[in-house]
């Protein structure tokens, strides 16, 4: 693809004349710097579409500028060539470490070096197309989440109010009943809808670290915790004919926890599992156990599962499975908001699924270190 800029950064001059000539004649628009220092002053004005850099040079190093340009976000996607009259091993080495992208050694043909330039630029470029496909995919896809998850509710809210003042005089009290409570479920939706989307606000702005800092104890009643937040998805559960059961392990060791976050997170989990775990006589088990200078709760149902494929992918946000199929409600926020509350808490969760067999979503929790007092 002609009209694309390459930065030459190489102190001999010669050199420097040689490579450029062999780009220009192959259409592309050469950008130069003798050493790294300049070549980061020529980058802030005219970003280049690939960087070919010797090693040694005087100011700032090869080396150097590729860490420079690394640490720019908005410069860390450039590909780089080294070029360099080095060839020991420990040398190519040490550019593979840093995650260059080829290498190139003194004397070197000019075709040598436009391959290099033409897959490394042709790489990138299908990297672009792809990231960008992907993006207006995310963007489309919470662009239909979104308004799916705010115009049903309001479809309720709105209808059925319509209904309650159009007919009030007539309305017996049960049908008023039936007509609030319709109206209170669309309005619980969009609650948790707003709820959810403010929390990623302050996850993101570091209220939630803030939070978590302010509230956070060492807490040896970590099982009546556990119990406690399963016990509010009880209703939840029967009204699915599913059994929900706790298995705690006796005198677990004491972790350092936020509690309201902690529940949180463990209560997403929970009304997963629930959701997923379709047809009569199903349960789900949330067990707690130590393991190892941790301590595991395990969220476990028997229910649909999850494909192989989507698992890498399940805790990105406005990530749904299958949501044309299983008619999900939410916005695929709750899984990556567990996630992140749990790594505030310095833990992790781990996930484990086969389709038609069920998952098993386990948060790992550190133990908290012994006063060295008692």
């Amino acid at each position: 693809m002609s009209g694309e800029r390459i930065l030459i950064v190489e102190d001999h001059q010669a050199l420097l004349d040689a490579v450029q000539e062999v780009l220009e004649s192959n259409d592309y628009v050469v950008l130069s710097a003798t050493n790294g220092l300049e070549a980061l002053q020529v980058m802030e004005e005219t970003p280049p579409d690939l960087i070919i850099a010797d090693i040694m040079m005087p100011l700032m190093d090869g080396y150097a500028l590729y860490e420079a340009v690394r640490s720019r976000s908005e410069w860390v996607a450039i590909p780089f060539i080294f070029l360099t009259a080095k060839s020991a091993k420990e040398d190519i080495l040490r550019g593979k470490i840093l995650g260059v992208e080829d290498y190139i050694t003194k004397p070197f043909e000019p075709q040598e070096l436009l391959a290099a330039v033409r897959a490394r630029l042709a790489r990138a470029r299908a990297i672009r197309e792809a990231a960008a496909a992907e993006f207006d995919h995310l963007k489309q896809q919470i662009v239909t989440i979104l308004g799916h998850e705010l115009r049903t509710p309001l479809t309720y809210i709105h209808g059925y109010t319509a209904l309650a003042l159009e007919d009030i005089p007539s309305l017996s009290r049960e049908a008023l009943e039936e007509f609030l409570l319709a109206i209170k479920r669309g309005a619980d939706r969009l609650t948790a809808l707003v709820e959810d989307l403010l929390l990623i606000v302050r996850l993101d702005a570091g209220q939630t670290l803030n939070e978590f800092r302010a509230l956070v104890q060492v807490r040896s009643d970590l099982g009546t915790i556990v119990k406690r937040a399963v016990s509010r998805h009880e209703e939840q559960a029967a009204a699915n004919n599913l059994t929900l059961e706790t298995d705690v392990a006796p005198d677990l060791p004491a972790v350092q926890l936020c509690e309201p976050l902690f529940s949180d997170a463990l209560e997403r989990l929970v009304d997963n599992a629930i959701k997923f775990s379709h047809g009569r006589g199903k349960r789900v088990l949330v067990s707690a156990r130590p393991a190892n200078g941790w301590v595991e709760i395990a969220v476990q149902d028997w229910g649909i599962g999850i494909p192989a494929n989507e698992i890498p992918h399940l805790f990105e946000r406005f990530r749904q499975i299958n949501r044309e199929k299983l008619e999900q409600r939410g916005v695929g926020l709750g899984l990556a908001i567990a996630k992140e509350l749990i790594q505030l808490h310095g833990g992790e969760i781990t996930v484990e699924s086969k389709v038609n067999e069920g998952s098993t979503f386990t948060i790992r929790l550190p133990v908290a270190p012994k006063d060295p007092g008692t």
